[in-house]
């Protein structure tokens, strides 16, 4: 008995189960009743379709995307002047889950300058100094600072924390913070 299941039984069972797998795939994600009703593009081209009202329902239905923190076009088009070779420091806020570590990576290992970071093979930290500098650095991350201000340290915590740390760094003329 056992030989025969194998041979005339299991070949279309198995074909069944991967018929009903594959029509979880392709099937429309919500079945009958479930899913709003579209009417057909042909319909739709000759004037078919929602009246003015479902269409007013559509949309009460979506929730509405508000924007929190509005920011004045003036605001967010506004040109900074930093200044590597003066006081002016770059605080990079690394906030988790948003690319942040990669972004940081960037900013001591690729980007172009009068005088780049200096970074040892199989270190994380790199030496970002001004240019004709030899201790003053531009850039306050962790990559080049390393985590001064705690793991992950927010707005409030870098606000509070970063002058303290860079004068213990050596750098008591980086006083400018934006």
């Amino acid at each position: 008995m056992d030989e025969r299941f194998n041979r005339w039984l299991l070949p279309p069972l198995l074909a069944l189960l991967f018929l009903l797998i594959v029509y979880q795939y392709v099937s429309p994600a919500c079945p009958g009743a479930a899913c709003p009703r579209r009417p057909p593009a042909s319909a739709a081209r000759r004037g078919g379709g929602p009246t003015e009202r479902e269409g007013e329902e559509a949309a009460a239905a979506l929730p509405r995307l508000v924007a929190k923190f509005p920011f004045a076009r003036g605001e967010l088009c506004r040109r900074v002047r930093f200044d590597m070779r003066g006081r002016d420091v770059i605080v990079f806020l690394h906030i988790q889950k948003t690319g942040g570590t990669t972004f940081g990576r960037h900013l001591v290992r690729n980007i172009r300058l009068e005088q780049p970071c200096y970074c040892r093979a199989g270190q994380k930290k790199c030496a970002c100094h001004r240019p004709g500098g030899d201790k003053d650095t531009w850039l306050f991350s962790r990559f080049s600072t390393g985590w001064r201000c705690g793991l992950h340290a927010d707005w409030t915590e870098l606000t509070s924390c970063v002058p303290a740390a860079m004068e213990r760094r050596g750098c008591a003329g980086n006083r400018t913070l934006r």
